[in-house]
């Protein structure tokens, strides 16, 4: 830590706050605790949401994916409000619809009440899945960047990894999902109820963190951005940094618009935008969240028990937590690029063996039923293409749309492609039910097989590796 890290660091490495920069990092990283918790509660809770509401196939398809039609709004007004309000302050208020989408989607009594809670909190998943990486981003030196940002995910599926954890507790106290537990209240809202505790913690602990330098310098705040720079990098970092932020903002410095994402030049969208929102969109069509939210419904179709069905979604978030480990350790050494296309291969590979399984099936009273052999195949293939996501997509994805856009669009390229992302997840868990009830698992699965192959192409063809590039070296 004690040398210059030319090209590839801040310079002056020697006065930096290492412990402060990661202490930072990980107070913005409860939001993917939280992103991640919000979108795995819901797992375990189906059942529960079926007697409460008495929901039809479609309506609990809804209620399933409400929270995502907030995420797609949060996450494009998130990117363009904090360009006017700041990082930090878009954070807190994520942090205080976490809180209300918790209690108020545990004390649901109706459908339409349930549907609003998730979509405050689907506004707060939406806000944090952008700023927190991007937060990341515009605090850590360009050398460790990336592992910093990968915590990001790790903190996404340690949240799933609760959420999942505390429902097959929950659960197994009750004796079920939908019977009683504390003070005459059955499980599933319980479920909802302990994300109040880890979103408090998150709105106090956010009081205390700086803003974003590179924001305080876009709005002209120079002095409070050379404060915090100064506590992250050292004094004379600090001074060489501002200089180089102000540098990469003086060709066209106004205050952030859409609008900046149209190339002046051509006319038409500059292609970082198209390729930060093929990243986003092909995240998600490649079905992983079908695992996540839809993972006990899925492994009871094919002939798990319930409580079976929670304690493997147990296993698939602790094999995710690992592969995310993984990733810190090689995200900064061998690149994002070799990741995400590696990772897009492994995912397909493991698909087709998903499909077969399912395929082999046999429909018995509506559910399909495998031979011993193929339910296997099919559980270990699901968990290998867990792993391959989470060593490349998961991570990756989010870690390159907070440092690839330049300054002066951060924002706005975030806001948009956070939106293509959740709007992508909104469509893959809202017509999960329909394709499984309409075409079977082995079709269904066998599109997420065809996005995977594509996306290998995609990484090939279009996109440029960011590993060691400084945030004011970013071209769009």
């Amino acid at each position: 830590m004690g040398t210059t890290d030319t090209g590839t660091g801040i310079t002056g490495a020697g006065a930096e706050n290492t412990r402060f920069i990661i202490l930072i990092s990980c107070v913005a990283t409860i939001g993917g605790f939280l992103f991640g918790f919000d979108s795995g509660v819901i797992n375990g809770t189906v059942d529960g949401l079926q007697q409460a509401f008495g929901s039809s196939k479609a309506a609990l398809g809804f209620e399933v994916a409400s929270m995502l039609l907030g995420c797609a709004i949060g996450a494009f007004f998130a990117g363009r409000l904090a360009d006017r309000w700041g990082r930090r302050s878009v954070l807190i208020i994520s942090a205080v619809l976490f809180l209300i989408s918790a209690l108020g989607s545990g004390a649901a009594h109706s459908s339409l009440v349930f549907i609003a809670a998730r979509v405050l909190g689907g506004f707060a998943v939406g806000a944090a899945s952008v700023m927190s990486p991007a937060y990341i981003a515009e605090v850590a030196p360009a050398r460790y960047r990336g592992r910093l940002a990968t915590v990001q995910q790790i903190a996404i599926i340690s949240g799933l990894f609760a959420a999942f954890l505390s429902n097959y507790l929950l659960a197994q106290a009750a004796g079920a999902s939908t019977e009683a537990l504390w003070a005459g209240q059955p499980a599933w809202r319980w479920m909802f109820w302990m994300m109040a505790f880890p979103s408090a913690l998150f709105l106090v602990l956010l009081l205390v963190i700086p803003e974003s330098p590179r924001y305080l310098v876009v709005k002209q705040r120079k002095a409070q951005a050379l404060a915090v720079l100064g506590r992250l990098y050292g004094a004379q970092a600090a001074q060489d940094t501002l200089g180089e932020i102000e540098a990469s903002l003086s060709a066209d410095h106004h205050r952030p618009r859409l609008s900046d994402l149209v190339s002046k030049a051509t006319g038409k969208i500059r292609p970082i935008v198209w390729v930060g929102i093929g990243l986003a969109t092909f995240q998600q069509l490649v079905g992983i969240n079908v695992v996540f939210y839809y993972g006990a419904v899925l492994w009871q179709a094919v002939g798990f028990s319930e409580a079976d069905a929670l304690l493997i979604n147990v296993l698939t978030g602790a094999l995710s937590i690992g592969a995310c480990l993984v990733t810190v350790v090689l995200i900064d050494k061998v690149g994002r690029k070799p990741l995400l296309w590696v990772g897009s291969a492994g995912m397909a590979v493991s698909l087709a063996l998903v499909v077969w399984a399912f395929a082999s099936g046999s429909l018995v009273d509506g559910h399909l039923q495998l031979s011993d052999a193929m339910g296997t195949l099919a559980l270990v293939a699901a968990n290998v293409y867990v792993v391959f996501f989470n060593v490349s997509w998961g991570p990756v994805m989010w870690v390159m749309l907070g440092e690839m856009f330049p300054n002066q669009i951060r924002g706005s390229g975030l806001a948009v492609a956070g939106a293509a992302q959740w709007t992508s997840n909104f469509a893959i868990t809202m017509s999960f039910p329909i394709l499984l009830a309409g075409i079977g698992l082995a079709s269904t699965y066998a599109l997420y097989l065809v996005a995977a192959v594509v996306s290998v192409f995609f990484v090939l063809r279009f996109v440029r590796e960011t590993k060691g590039i400084k945030l004011e070296q970013m071209e769009g």
